[in-house]
């Protein structure tokens, strides 16, 4: 076995282990804000919630769908007590009501300036829709 292989199996998927643990309307049905939480954002249908699947390595943790605008709320995906992943509603063309958009577009900028506890943003595109 070479160095790389045995690296690989000693060292297991960080993030094999999470779990869904919340969808949030609104920032104050967020957890905590303590910890790390990295989000996964992107256009609508860009494949946020099958990249998080491919993470995981969890085939059906993250709902996924045809439809842009399916991914309607913040989803939290807990990997232990400190560490989370949030899967975050599309930019862009999605199949749901201008008022709604609006509502999204404010939740994200608030969760983008306040929330204390995100350390990173993981950008997901299409490279049909750059």
């Amino acid at each position: 076995m070479n160095d790389s292989a045995a690296a690989a199996k000693s060292n297991p998927n960080p993030f094999r282990q999470a779990e869904y643990l919340l969808a949030a309307h609104h920032l104050r049905q967020l957890p905590f804000d303590a910890g790390f939480e990295v989000a996964i954002a992107g256009r609508s249908n860009a494949g946020k919630s099958s990249a998080i699947n491919v993470l995981t390595g969890q085939k059906s943790l993250a709902r996924t769908s045809k439809t842009p605008g399916r991914t309607q709320q913040i989803v939290i995906f807990q990997l232990d007590e400190q560490r989370r992943i949030a899967d975050l509603p599309g930019y862009g063309y999605a199949k749901v009501p201008l008022e709604l958009k609006a509502h999204w577009q404010g939740v994200m900028q608030q969760y983008f300036e306040t929330r204390g506890c995100l350390k990173g943003v993981v950008l997901v595109m299409d490279i049909r829709h750059p």
